[in-house]
């Protein structure tokens, strides 16, 4: 066990300890399982390499660089109080991002990244897609809502 200086997310404070260490399959990320020296709450960080020269094209046209964080908030809100693990979301972060840096143009859709979403939500968890989609599809009325119900169902 080795000492780092990571900020725990509960109290914030500044000395944690690493409890485990585990790359992925491909290499490509750390996971480390941690515990704050101070409150002893443990916590998962995860440590990739930032290599991404990737664009994103947005609905109004404005392109700006690709940040995986903005897929996790959108997959974490609509995973809340789902029975969906943190490596769950992980891993569909992970896959997403992978297929964006096997394409061959630089540039991607947000809209590509949202179908790619609703795709591997649908597998995951059903309430968690459906919410995802009333955001994404952006639903007129309720009976679109229920529409999509009735596919998935």
């Amino acid at each position: 066990m080795f000492i780092k200086i990571m900020l725990c997310p509960y109290c914030s404070h500044q000395q944690t300890s690493v409890l485990e260490s585990r790359e992925s399959e491909d290499g490509t990320v750390v996971r480390r399982r941690r515990e704050c020296n101070a409150c002893q709450k443990r916590f998962t960080t995860y440590e990739r390499v930032e290599v991404i020269d990737l664009k994103v094209i947005k609905k109004d046209g404005q392109v700006e660089d690709f940040d995986r964080e903005k897929i996790k908030v959108g997959v974490v809100k609509a995973c809340e109080k789902r029975p969906c693990g943190e490596e769950d979301i992980e891993a569909i972060i992970d896959e997403i991002e992978m297929r964006l840096l096997n394409r061959k143009s630089t540039q991607v859709s947000s809209s590509d990244i949202g179908r790619m979403v609703l795709t591997r939500l649908k597998k995951l968890d059903k309430v968690a897609y459906l919410r995802f989609a009333s955001v994404f599809l952006e639903f007129e009325s309720p009976k679109e809502f229920k529409e999509t119900i009735e596919k998935i169902s």
